[in-house]
C-alpha cells in the first residue's frame, strides 16, 4: 500500500486556495493522487462560495508539518491523516445480526482500512462471531441507570482508543452526554419508514399501507434523534406480490448495505460534515 496522507479542507472560496495547496504538495516532490473539490453557494445576495477538497497525495519527510502550517496561516479549517493508520471502532449491536456482521466481514476481510477493537451489546446473542474473530465483547445490560450504562460503555471506549463508533441495530437511545464525547464519530442505522411507522413491526405497518419502496438511511448520530447529518441511503422497489417477511429481508439487505457504505466513507475520510450539518461526501 502507497504510504499516503490524506487532506480534508473547507474555506471560504477565493482564487488560488487550490493552487496554494497543491504548491506546497509539489514543493516537497510528493505527487497528488487523487483530487477533488466542491464550492457550495447559498442563495443571499452577494453571497460567498464555501470550498469543500480533499487530496491524497504521497507521504514525503517534513510535508505535513509545513503544510499545516500553511493551512493555518491562511484560515482553512483542514484534518490531516495518515492512511497507514487504520481507524479503531467500537461495534455495538443488540439481537439482530445482519449490520452486524457485514462491518465484522467487511473489515475481516481487509476491505475496509479498520479495525474492530471491541464489541459492545446488551445482549449476548452475538458474542460467538466476536469469540470467532477473537475480538473483546463486552456485555452490558441495559437494566440499570442509563447514565451508570453509559459510563461503562465509555470506558470500554476510551481502554480501547476508540475513533468511530457504529451502531449496527443497537437498539439503544444514546444520551446527550455520550454523543457529546464522540462528535461525528458515531453512526447510525435506521430502516426508511420514519417518521410515518414509528416502534415495533415497522414493516408489517408498512405492508398493511402498501408501501412500495423499502431503503435504510445512515448518518451521524446527534442530540437529534434519527436527524443527524446523512452520510448514505439507499432504497429497493417492491409491489404488492411482497409479503412481511420479503420486506424483513430486503430491509436487513438494503441496512447491512448503507451501513458498511458510510462506515467506509468515514474510514476513507470522504465526509466533511458542514457548518449547517449536512454532509459533502467525496464518493
Amino acid at each position: 500500500m502507497t504510504e499516503k496522507y490524506i487532506l480534508l479542507a473547507t474555506c471560504t472560496d477565493k482564487v488560488g486556495i487550490t493552487s496554494l495547496i497543491t504548491n506546497k504538495i509539489a514543493q516537497y516532490d510528493s505527487n497528488i493522487l487523487h483530487l477533488d473539490h466542491f464550492t457550495e453557494y447559498d442563495h443571499s445576495p452577494n453571497a460567498t462560495g464555501q470550498l469543500y477538497l480533499r487530496l491524497e497525495f504521497e507521504n514525503v519527510p517534513s510535508l505535513k508539518e509545513n503544510l499545516e502550517t500553511t493551512l493555518q496561516t491562511h484560515q482553512i479549517d483542514f484534518k490531516l491523516f495518515d492512511n497507514q493508520q487504520h481507524t479503531k471502532i467500537a461495534l455495538f449491536v443488540s439481537k439482530e445480526d445482519h449490520a452486524f456482521n457485514e462491518i465484522l466481514l467487511r473489515v475481516n476481510r481487509n476491505e475496509l482500512p479498520a479495525e474492530i477493537v471491541c464489541i459492545v451489546s446488551n445482549h449476548e446473542n452475538n458474542r460467538q462471531f466476536a469469540e470467532t474473530l477473537h475480538i473483546p465483547f463486552y456485555y452490558i445490560p441495559s437494566n440499570e441507570d442509563k447514565a451508570i450504562v453509559e459510563r461503562k460503555i465509555l470506558d470500554v471506549c476510551s481502554e480501547h482508543q476508540v475513533e468511530l463508533i457504529v451502531l449496527a441495530k443497537y437498539m439503544q437511545i444514546l444520551s446527550d452526554h455520550f454523543v457529546s464525547h464522540y462528535p461525528n464519530q458515531i453512526i447510525n442505522i435506521h430502516h426508511s419508514f420514519l417518521p410515518s411507522f414509528i416502534g415495533a413491526n415497522p414493516y408489517k405497518q408498512a405492508w398493511e399501507c402498501g408501501v412500495k419502496l423499502v431503503g435504510a438511511t445512515s448518518h451521524y448520530v446527534t442530540s437529534d434523534l434519527d436527524e443527524g447529518p446523512i452520510i448514505d441511503q439507499d432504497v429497493i422497489r417492491i409491489n404488492h406480490r411482497y409479503n412481511v417477511q420479503d420486506l424483513r429481508k430486503i430491509g436487513r439487505h438494503v441496512e447491512s448495505s448503507v451501513l458498511a457504505q458510510a462506515v467506509e466513507y468515514h474510514v476513507l475520510h470522504k465526509v466533511i460534515v458542514t457548518a449547517s450539518s449536512k454532509t459533502i461526501v467525496f464518493n
